[in-house]
């Protein structure tokens, strides 16, 4: 039997979360169109006959502009160090770019193995598209890097991407209960979804401005009851997420408590709040309340 850990790094928007999502089943990991949605490194456990892959997903890596962006970019540099194995995911619609080539420049120097990950092959018609775009990142390397072509979307190949993975991965016994698929506790999952749905209702700048954060968290038999505050950095910002007459803050709790009900199958109170903290972004103590702690 094998278990070990895997880092899944890549710029932003290349599926990173919807392929742990895939592989595991089941949604851990919050996914939308936009940049940042992924803020923390979160752990995936993925269970077989074969062994226990410990999947590290990781903010996408881009040039950080405040404290909260040198908080992303360091999510993902500490994973990488004590991974048994990396796993580049790359958007395979594209050739390798600027921030491609910074990943592999000033993180991927080192001895833990690598295998570049295609994804999104399910949008290319032409074959010959994905060979010349392939090849862009494997030159990005001076040495042979093993390759896996895959759709995290629509699952295509995903199989062959984790027998290649416990390839790599050391003999040993599992490092969690078979039954465990996160370490993530509700009140995590229950911030994440709370702001996926802002991201999915919301535009422009509110995306990258909001950090929720849960109050108190009232687990009883029948009901989780459940007050969280959003915090963002301007009152016009807290006009668009309380909406006229309250519409868009009711929206995204209605969103919101209706997914965390899937989840805890029973009733769920949820109470939201918008509070403007200005520049929060920008302030270490700011991150640290809202647990933006490396």
């Amino acid at each position: 039997m094998k278990s070990g850990f895997t880092t899944i790094i890549g710029r932003p928007n290349v599926g990173k979360s919807t392929l742990l999502n895939q592989i595991l089943g089941q949604k851990i990991v919050i996914t939308t169109d936009k940049a940042q949605t992924t803020r923390k490194r979160i752990k995936g456990i993925y269970t077989s006959k074969e062994g226990q892959i410990v999947f590290i997903d990781t903010p996408g890596i881009h040039k950080p502009f405040n404290k909260l962006g040198e908080f992303l970019l360091d999510e993902a540099k500490i994973s990488i160090p004590d991974a048994d194995l990396i796993l580049l995911l790359t958007d395979g619609t594209e050739p390798a770019g600027k921030g491609d080539k910074w990943i592999v420049k000033n993180l991927l120097q080192n001895d833990v193995p690598i295998i570049i990950v295609i994804n999104k092959v399910d949008k290319i018609k032409n074959p010959q598209k994905i060979e010349e775009n392939l090849l862009t990142y494997k030159m990005l390397f001076d040495k042979n890097i093993p390759v896996v072509k895959i759709s995290a979307k629509t699952g295509r190949n995903i199989d062959t991407l984790l027998k290649n993975i416990f390839k790599y991965l050391p003999e040993g016994d599992l490092l969690y209960p078979e039954d465990v698929v996160t370490e993530e506790s509700m009140r995590d999952v229950t911030e994440e979804i709370i702001r996926e749905k802002i991201l999915l209702n919301t535009s422009d700048e509110i995306p990258h401005s909001v950090a929720v954060k849960i109050e108190n968290y009232i687990e009883q038999d029948d009901i989780d009851k459940i007050y969280a505050s959003i915090f963002c950095e301007t009152k016009s910002q807290k006009g668009i997420l309380i909406g006229k007459g309250g519409n868009m803050l009711k929206k995204i709790g209605t969103e919101a408590r209706i997914e965390l009900e899937k989840i805890t199958e029973k009733k769920v109170y949820l109470e939201l709040n918008v509070k403007v903290e200005k520049d929060w972004r920008k302030k270490q103590s700011s991150l640290n309340n809202f647990g933006y702690i490396s």
